[in-house]
């Protein structure tokens, strides 16, 4: 089953937000982050607040059916609303996630993208995004989201390789993505994202480069590839621990790592994000660059988090009870913590080194700054940004991103 929450203190029944978490929110940009818990099946490699018919049956009764669901989300945005208050900001970025957020109907998506539009209203310009499992989309279903207002889809296309679907227990067909990218496009999708795993027991280098020749020639603008998290409580922990597949080791994630850098770039993407390549500015994902810049979002749904102003809060994760929260005029926050300005200078740290344009040195400590200094000479991070202020990691840097972050917040 999936993690538990964080501790943290009481959320107010009402929702409500210390008085300085809008302070200075008219500089920042506001995203809305939809969760949609809900699977066909479960994959073995998953850790995220999903659940199957079998694990929701007879333990929330009507309140956790996906038949409701769009209600009690709906709701929660109209709870934003108040507890927000006279904010004024237009929602910049709506993504769609989960989950398979493509097993409610098109028009239950497209009605939840309505309540943030009503309630808060939509940028000129705003990133409209939905995951897809390509089994659960067809030209008709992209048709009624594109004419809802999505503009941003991302399939879950994980590899090209039968075997290496299997290993993760993903049910899509190999080919399925691909055409879901040329169905979405003809459905008027400007921006299509297709996901990829490495590391997966099994998977070779050549299975690796099959998958990116099979992405790459799918036509999208964005690439999204993550190494293999194997977490424990996962079903591919389980038949990793009784000895039935291998684990690959962080020297093949490396090695897999480069192989989809020299990939992407060939076939003119560049990296923007570690893990994500965009052929152009545009193309890059907006939502996600929100979080990796510490703005704002709420993000509704069963166990979602969300960020306001230093203050972070996240949902209780069991469908029935979030729902039922929402029904009695309460907030389903779970618990919640207020950020010190020391904790947001370390976290813009970690989120921003991540980017290709990095972060600030003066975000760095006296012992920071050392550490950069080593990190440099080592070829972890760029000279010429360091000496224009900058830490931006190299491609080297990138395979080691999490040792020299750890360094440059000590």
């Amino acid at each position: 089953m999936p993690s538990a929450l964080p501790d943290g203190e009481p959320v107010p029944e009402t929702g409500a937000l210390p008085a300085h978490a809008l302070t200075g929110a008219a500089d920042r940009p506001l995203g809305f982050y939809l969760h949609v818990p809900y699977c066909a099946s479960r994959c073995g490699y998953c850790d995220f607040n999903t659940y199957t018919a079998t694990e929701l049956r007879g333990s929330g009764g009507v309140l956790a059916s996906r038949d409701n669901y769009a209600s009690a989300l709906v709701d929660e945005v109209r709870l934003a609303r108040k507890v927000l208050g006279d904010d004024p900001r237009p929602v910049r970025t709506v993504f769609v996630g989960g989950g398979t957020p493509t097993l409610l109907a098109a028009a239950d998506l497209v009605r939840m993208l309505g309540a943030v539009r009503d309630e808060f209203g939509l940028a000129d310009d705003a990133e409209i995004t939905t995951e897809a499992n390509p089994e659960s989309v067809g030209p008709e279903y992209l048709a009624a989201l594109r004419e809802g207002g999505f503009n941003r889809i991302s399939f879950g296309m994980q590899s090209a390789k039968q075997h290496v679907l299997k290993v993760l227990d993903r049910t899509h067909t190999p080919g399925r993505p691909e055409e879901c990218v040329a169905e979405a496009r003809a459905a008027g999708f400007e921006h299509v994202n297709l996901d990829l795993i490495y590391g997966t027991p099994g998977e070779s280098d050549d299975d690796w480069r099959d998958s990116l020749a099979a992405a790459v020639g799918a036509g999208p603008d964005h690439v999204s590839a993550y190494a293999l998290i194997v977490e424990e409580g996962t079903g591919l922990a389980r038949r990793i621990r009784r000895g039935e597949v291998p684990m690959t080791d962080d020297d093949e994630h490396a090695d897999r790592y480069l192989i989809a850098d020299a990939v992407l770039a060939e076939a003119g993407f560049s990296w923007y994000e570690v893990s994500n390549w965009a052929t152009s500015e545009a193309a890059r994902c907006l939502h996600n660059e929100l979080y990796w810049r510490g703005a704002d979002w709420w993000g509704a749904g069963p166990g979602a988090h969300s960020h306001v102003g230093g203050v972070r809060w996240w949902n209780v994760k069991h469908p029935g009870a979030y729902a039922a929260a929402l029904a009695a005029g309460r907030s389903p926050g779970a618990g919640r913590e207020i950020l010190s300005a020391e904790d947001r200078r370390v976290e813009r740290i970690l989120l921003e080194l991540r980017l290709s344009a990095g972060c600030e040195l003066s975000l760095l400590t006296r012992e920071g700054l050392t550490a950069a200094a080593r990190a440099v000479t080592a070829g972890l991070l760029s000279p010429e940004p360091y000496e224009a202020g900058r830490a931006v990691l190299t491609l080297r840097g990138r395979l080691l991103a999490d040792a020299v972050v750890r360094d440059l917040v000590d």
